[in-house]
């Protein structure tokens, strides 16, 4: 594989992004190596996985790979887009997966790794959810991620300042599991991983999905869906849109009008 590398110790398999040049944003081909990954652990009875960037990375991921990013015309974050399946993967993969986090984790990446039932950070990490910097409106089901991971208010912060916070203050809060110290976050990062491995696995994957529709038990009328989907398109039709785009690309400072 071009953009991770894949190992399996026993039941225990790590995946680590290897993106470096291109600081592990999730482009299309990186995302369907993980997919890819996860279903062969699966195949091969790994129990329990760990995602991860390279030892020491300054950044776990860059966000979504902004050069795959439509200038306009159709949702650049639909149903259908590479974010959304890596997410519903994570989600629904029978083994338990353990975010380990080093570094900044921008974007689209935090959902990534909200999605992961377990979170393990070294002191250096921070989040940041950034789509109000690119003008890029965000998908339900996402903030609905989000949402099952930390309060509204934080959520509304995070959207709306597009600024990062520590893994201190998320573990404070409950949005991360654990701060350990850099030099013992893959020891305990193992122990945990090996902690689950040896139980029961099948107890294990039953209990994850219950979790995962409970988590998701959250009624909302087709009115109302179909309001919010709507919602979105006023920003993918819209000039700051385009210019935020056009920005990414040109790597100049976007001039946001509001229209």
């Amino acid at each position: 594989m071009e953009f991770i590398k894949l190992t399996q110790d026993g039941h225990i398999g790590t995946i680590v992004l290897d993106r470096h040049r291109k600081l592990n944003a999730l482009s299309h081909d990186l995302v369907a190596e993980v997919i890819e990954a996860l279903r062969q652990l699966e195949e091969a009875g790994a129990r329990v996985v760990i995602l991860r960037a390279q030892a020491g990375a300054k950044v776990w991921s860059a966000g979504h790979d902004g050069g795959e990013l439509p200038e306009g015309g159709r949702d650049p974050l639909g149903w259908d887009d590479p974010l959304r399946h890596l997410v519903r993967t994570i989600e629904t993969c029978r083994m338990p997966v353990i975010a380990m986090v080093e570094g900044g984790v921008w974007g689209g990446p935090v959902e990534t790794v909200l999605a992961c039932d377990i979170i393990i950070a070294g002191p250096c990490a921070t989040f940041a959810v950034t789509p109000a910097r690119l003008g890029v409106p965000y998908n339900v089901s996402g903030m609905m991620t989000f949402m099952s991971a930390a309060s509204l208010r934080l959520v509304k912060e995070l959207a709306f300042t597009a600024s990062p916070i520590s893994a201190e203050r998320a573990e404070r809060i409950g949005m991360i599991n654990h701060v350990v110290p850099a030099p013992e976050l893959e020891t305990f990062t193992l122990g945990m991983a090996t902690t689950i491995a040896n139980n029961a696995p099948l107890s294990i994957a039953v209990m994850k999905e219950q979790l995962r529709v409970l988590a998701g038990a959250k009624p909302v009328s087709p009115r109302g869906f179909e309001k919010v989907q709507g919602l979105r398109r006023i920003v993918y039709d819209s000039h700051d849109y385009h210019e935020g785009i056009r920005a990414f690309k040109e790597k100049r400072r976007p001039a946001f009008t509001g229209n």
